[in-house]
């Protein structure tokens, strides 16, 4: 199988609201008396200028003016939320739940408000948003009874804005570290178990990053670096479907630099460990066709790993 075959099999599947439109009421101007005629045309430039500077004096004002501020009953302002977020309407839903904390900031209903405004951040995909809403939930309330949720949901918002791997993948090692963070703190929690299984997606995923950057080096004949690379795969995410690959690589990357012990070695680790798969099949045949054999090598830092 080639590099490129390789890379390409790994490759992954990876609201600004409309301007507001203000309308400007037509002005006229009507002159009913003849005798100011004259003087009028005469004054007529300085009369334009100061409708102008009238008009937009007015238009500033206008726009400084706020609405009022109308305090509500918080069971009124909560349930509205909810009605919104029912029907989807998932940014007057996170307003509206914000505007709870706003009026009511010590209603055991605002608590509650801050986590449903951060879910409604996410619905709208507004993960930033969502996320800083969920930390300061968690900074003011450590020990409340949503804080296993709140940090489940601060998890999959990172999760859910993973790129593919030929992209940065600083959001990924994020999502990585938010999803451990669960299952080390609710071990037994329903979040917990579904945080396991992005957990292990996600270590595939930097495992593939790893493995596009090291097929790369390759590639250029950078046989040390690309090994490096490969062995970033075997030594930290052995339990991903790329370590027979990696180990591939490592082998075809030592015959290259002519380290031949460490290739057989390698060439050996795995066949013993993936003695079915296309990728040992490939490298008994790459071996053998320089006639050399899989060789176990003691001591070595592969056989240390497996």
């Amino acid at each position: 199988m080639t590099v490129k075959a390789a890379e390409d099999s790994n490759q992954e599947a990876g609201l600004i609201l409309p301007p507001r439109h203000e309308t400007d009421e037509g002005m006229s101007i009507s002159v009913e008396n003849s005798i100011l005629g004259a003087l009028l045309d005469r004054l007529a430039k300085p009369a334009r200028l100061l409708a102008g500077s009238l008009l937009l004096v007015a238009l500033v004002a206008c726009a400084a003016e706020e609405k009022p501020y109308v305090e509500e009953p918080v069971d009124k302002l909560y349930n509205r939320a909810v009605d919104q977020a029912n029907t989807g309407n998932w940014e007057a839903a996170a307003n509206t739940f914000d505007e709870v904390e706003r009026q009511h900031p010590y209603s055991t209903w605002a608590t509650k408000a801050q986590v449903m405004a951060a879910y409604a951040y996410y619905q709208r995909n507004q993960y930033d948003d969502a996320i800083a809403a969920v930390d300061r939930f968690l900074q003011l309330h450590p020990g409340h009874k949503d804080t296993p949720y709140a940090y489940y949901l601060k998890a999959i918002s990172y999760y859910e804005q993973i790129a593919d791997v030929a992209r940065d993948q600083g959001t990924t090692q994020k999502a990585l570290n938010a999803l451990n963070d669960v299952v080390q703190r609710y071990p037994t929690s329903e979040y917990a178990r579904d945080a396991r299984l992005k957990i292990d997606l996600t270590r595939d995923h930097l495992a593939g990053k790893e493995m596009t950057i090291g097929r790369y080096y390759l590639r250029q004949g950078q046989y040390i670096a690309a090994i490096n690379r490969f062995k970033v795969v075997v030594e930290k995410y052995q339990t991903t479907s790329h370590v027979p690959e990696a180990l591939h690589r490592i082998t075809e990357s030592y015959l290259a630099l002519g380290v031949v012990e460490e290739a057989q070695n390698a060439a050996a680790v795995l066949g013993h460990n993936y003695p079915g798969s296309e990728w040992y099949i490939d490298t008994y045949a790459m071996l053998t066709g320089k006639d050399m054999r899989p060789e176990a090598k003691e001591g070595s830092w592969l056989s240390r790993l497996f």
